[in-house]
């Protein structure tokens, strides 16, 4: 997380840029899950369910900072939720800044 542009200054405040994608378990996945939970280790099911959604949110977030004109955006974290029972919010968000 970065509160400035190395070599850059901000010249205004745009506001705060968002991307957020909700993603729910798949059955097929969580066979597999509940079986590593058996063995033990990484689930790898959900591992790369939660990479994919990470993804998704932070392009979804870039998008947006663009929409609104900004040069780049500082600040910039993720946050989760659970919406209901197997399925998540992962949110990308920051503030859209003008560059001088």
């Amino acid at each position: 997380m970065a509160h400035e542009i190395p070599g850059r200054e901000v010249a205004e405040i745009i506001g705060i840029a968002r991307g957020s994608v909700v993603k729910a378990r798949f059955f097929v996945r969580d066979i597999f899950a509940a079986l590593r939970n058996l063995i033990g280790g990484e689930v790898n099911e959900y591992s790369r369910l939660l990479e994919e959604s990470r993804e998704e949110a932070y392009a979804r977030m870039l998008t947006h900072a663009q929409s609104l004109g900004a040069d780049a955006i500082i600040s910039f974290r993720f946050s989760t939720s659970a919406i209901m029972e197997g399925s998540s919010e992962i949110l990308a968000y920051g503030t859209a800044v003008k560059l001088k």
